[in-house]
């Protein structure tokens, strides 16, 4: 296993570096909306949108290493870019199990930046039923706190249909549809998902019973490679800060204390770095992977509390100031912790696969 990037990697993490780079110089103080269309066009401009993609008529012929590359690059500027769920859940689940008429109707305006897609799926259980109603299929349930939802021109919702958990196309103005914006942590992006009677044609599910499943390990690594690029860019920031900042006439880095939560915090990002890439690879290879993203989600959300708490502590109250960009920082690690399943749960995960006859 080779952990260094490939030269794809390199040129699409160069290219959204850049890019993002260029919004952030623009953006100091972005609004809590989560997404900025302005931002989604010009990466769309750039093609990192559909460059990661396998090639099926749209994509670069690449695909999830690349992918995590690109979040990686988004989570260093905590960019309100959906393409965790937009592009690497709900483009990456048209290329790999939609039909060519489902690709033909909902890959062109995501790869062109007019629209965004929001992947609905099971957390702890399913929370929408399918039934068989004629042509097509009905489907009732709720669900809270959806990621991306609250702007999102379409879903991918997940739901239980026999004994099968399904994946259906829903538009944003389908009846019976209702959708009604939360504000989480750190933005206003989330929002509750109501499905009331709702019909969907045939023609607008993705029949693939392993899609919800795959779905749900691209949509756990795209939230590790969020954090690997959140947390990387937190301990810059604290270890630049830690040399200026100077009390006794000494920079504070230089105290014992400060430098051990530093050294602790680089040790953190290094194990988020390690298992997220031998997660992606390994998935990447159609090889069995649940155990690693466990434990890739594990340090996302482990090392994503411990080194957040300490890029605040050691900025002091400035830490937490609204007009310091470390806050903004610090609440998206605090939700990427969270998202997919915290720290306890992917180590009930483990234990419950140690204890099968898999391992």
């Amino acid at each position: 296993m080779d952990f260094e990037y490939t030269e794809a990697q390199r040129e699409l993490s160069g290219l959204a570096r850049e890019v993002l780079a260029d919004w952030a110089e623009r953006n100091p103080r972005p609004d809590d909306s989560g997404f900025d269309p302005e931002l989604w066009k010009a990466l769309a401009g750039t093609g990192l949108l559909e460059a990661a993609l396998p090639e099926r008529g749209y994509g670069g012929g690449y695909g999830l290493l690349e992918q995590c590359s690109i979040l990686a690059e988004i989570g260093r500027t905590v960019a309100p870019a959906p393409y965790s769920t937009s592009i690497a859940v709900g483009a990456a689940v048209l290329a790999e199990f939609g039909d060519d008429r489902q690709i033909e109707r909902w890959m062109p305006p995501l790869l062109r930046g007019e629209a965004t897609l929001a992947p609905v799926l099971a957390r702890d259980f399913v929370s929408f039923a399918a039934e068989r109603q004629g042509s097509g299929w009905r489907i009732d349930g709720s669900q809270s706190a959806v990621a991306a939802a609250a702007f999102a021109d379409a879903f991918l919702v997940e739901a239980r249909a026999g004994a099968n958990s399904l994946l259906f196309l829903v538009d944003r103005d389908t009846e019976g549809l209702r959708v009604t914006g939360q504000h989480v942590v750190d933005s206003t992006d989330a929002a509750l998902v109501e499905l009331r009677g709702v019909v969907v044609p045939d023609e607008n599910v993705i029949p693939a019973p392993e899609a919800a499943a795959w779905a749900a390990r691209r949509a756990t690594l795209a939230t590790c490679a969020l954090q690997l690029g959140i947390l990387e860019r937190a301990l810059e920031m604290t270890c630049d800060y830690a040399r200026t900042r100077k009390q006794f006439d000494k920079p504070i880095g230089t105290f014992q204390a400060v430098r051990q939560r530093l050294a602790d915090a680089y040790i953190d990002v290094e194990a988020v770095r390690l298992t997220l890439w031998q997660a992606a690879w390994r998935e990447s290879q159609a090889l069995p992977a649940d155990p690693e993203i466990a434990v890739a989600k594990f340090w996302a959300a482990q090392a994503g509390h411990r080194v957040a708490h300490t890029a605040v502590h050691v900025h002091a109250s400035t830490g937490i100031y609204l007009d310091y960009p470390m806050q903004r920082y610090f609440t998206a690690a605090k939700r990427a912790e969270f998202a997919a399943g915290t720290a306890t749960a992917q180590l009930r995960r483990l234990g419950a696969w140690l204890d099968s006859a898999e391992c």
